[in-house]
């Protein structure tokens, strides 16, 4: 089969390592993709916006699926347009889409049929937003509406921090007209996990469970970035309250889409607090998560492919049928390295030493994500990668313990050398009780 993947980053780039590995694949495309998706796809220069490009260029070049990886396509409906046009596609529509594009529309969906989820208030005034703030005091979240790269999303921990959220978001447009609306929302206290299930508005099949490190230091301090690093499976997350969040928080989110009227295809990630009074909807994504994907997919021992197809084909019950997904019982943790001054402003070019000898590591992998591959001068046949995002590389290791896993990606890691590389030293330090050296 011919396969077309949308994205640039290291979601895209683990989901095609692991779509390569189908019996049924013949080729893979990836618009735009990046340097290291360039190993294992033939790389089109196409932005993941272009939905008019991509149509065009699935037609003509007879995709049999395209794979949507960001949320900006499916905000733009690039599944009703390949729908219209008879082509398959993994994703939800623009109705659908909305669980994450608008964060009041999911709290709402969430609210009106009994998805538990924190206390909120809506706004599209600051003044009153701030006012609220006043009589409400903190520590609250505020959040923008719209999509913000995972980053509209502010915790204040005092009543000062949170209105200045709120200058930012709908005075100073730090996130544009995402943050015209914002939500108020009380601050839940607890551990976060990630879960994310495959969809066919009919049938669910749960991923492993997954926990992300969302801010930019150690010890979860500064500010929010779309993801450091993370780890699978979450301890946390026992087999009863798995059961919980299927039940409570996924299907009940399903369910309410299907009542008005939206049938949800495709990867459904449901962020979650586990709090003392249970499980909480913290918010959806309409897509596999990053960097969870790079933490999961390593673990995934069924083909991934095969499941899309069930997935778009609307025939997920096969799946079901024929025992569900395979999992290694390995741990696997996934570090990001990140450009200087990320989640501001850094600098691009940067050249990346280490992954040659990385590459020769057992039990690891590199997915990239800001890379872009350059031709050494007068070797045709060396390249070398540079630096082209802020998120640069997930570099991933699988351990028979989470412990053991943190061990051999660190290992990995302090091979890896760019200038002004940052990365976390503790991903999956919560999990495994022990902080990596």
């Amino acid at each position: 089969m011919r396969i077309l993947v949308v994205g640039s980053g290291g979601r895209e780039h683990a989901l095609i390592w692991k779509i390569a590995q189908s019996k049924l694949t013949e080729k893979i495309f990836c618009a735009p993709g990046n340097g290291g998706i360039s190993q294992q796809a033939e790389c089109v220069d196409i932005k993941a916006e272009d939905i008019p490009g991509l149509l065009e260029f699935a037609r003509k070049e007879k995709i049999d699926l395209t794979v949507v990886g960001p949320e900006g396509p499916l905000r733009g409906g690039i599944a009703d347009a390949f729908n219209n046009y008879g082509l398959s596609i993994f994703g939800p529509d623009k109705k659908a889409a909305q669980l994450e594009a608008s964060k009041i529309f999911a709290k709402e969906l969430m609210a009106k049929y009994g998805v538990p989820t924190a206390d909120f208030k809506v706004f599209d005034n600051a003044d009153a937003a701030k006012r609220y703030i006043e009589s409400k005091g903190a520590p609250c979240v505020v959040k923008a509406d719209g999509l913000a790269q995972g980053k509209g999303v502010i915790v204040a921990k005092n009543v000062d921090e949170a209105k200045a959220a709120v200058t930012s978001i709908m005075q100073e447009k730090a996130f544009g007209e995402a943050g015209n609306r914002i939500i108020v929302e009380e601050c839940l206290r607890g551990e976060e996990a990630s879960i994310i299930v495959l969809t066919d508005s009919r049938e669910v099949v749960p991923l492993a469970s997954s926990q992300d490190h969302k801010r930019i230091f150690d010890g979860d301090e500064g500010p929010n970035t779309g993801g450091m690093g993370a780890y699978s499976p979450a301890p946390a997350v026992t087999g009863a309250v798995f059961k919980e969040i299927l039940e409570k928080i996924v299907y009940r989110a399903i369910d309410g889409l299907s009542k008005e009227g939206i049938n949800y295809k495709g990867a459904l990630y449901a962020g979650v607090m586990l709090t003392k009074e249970g499980p909480k909807a913290l918010e959806f994504n309409a897509r596999f998560g990053d960097p969870e994907t790079q933490a999961i997919v390593p673990r995934y021992k069924t083909d991934l492919l095969e499941a899309m197809l069930a997935v778009s084909g609307q025939n997920l019950r096969k799946v079901v049928k024929a025992g569900g997904l395979k999992w290694d019982s390995r741990a696997c943790v996934s570090v990001v390295c990140a450009s200087g001054g990320y989640p501001g402003k850094y600098e691009k070019g940067k050249e990346i030493s280490g992954l040659e000898e990385v590459a020769k590591m057992q039990d690891v992998v590199v997915f990239h994500a800001g890379t872009k591959k350059s031709q050494v001068t007068g070797h045709r046949s060396q390249v070398k990668y540079l630096t082209s995002g802020g998120r640069v590389l997930g570099v991933t290791g699988l351990g028979n313990t989470i412990a053991a896993a943190i061990e051999t990606v660190y290992r990995a890691v302090e091979k890896i050398h760019f200038e002004g590389m940052q990365y976390r030293r503790d991903i999956g330090a919560k999990a495994s009780g022990a902080r990596p050296s």
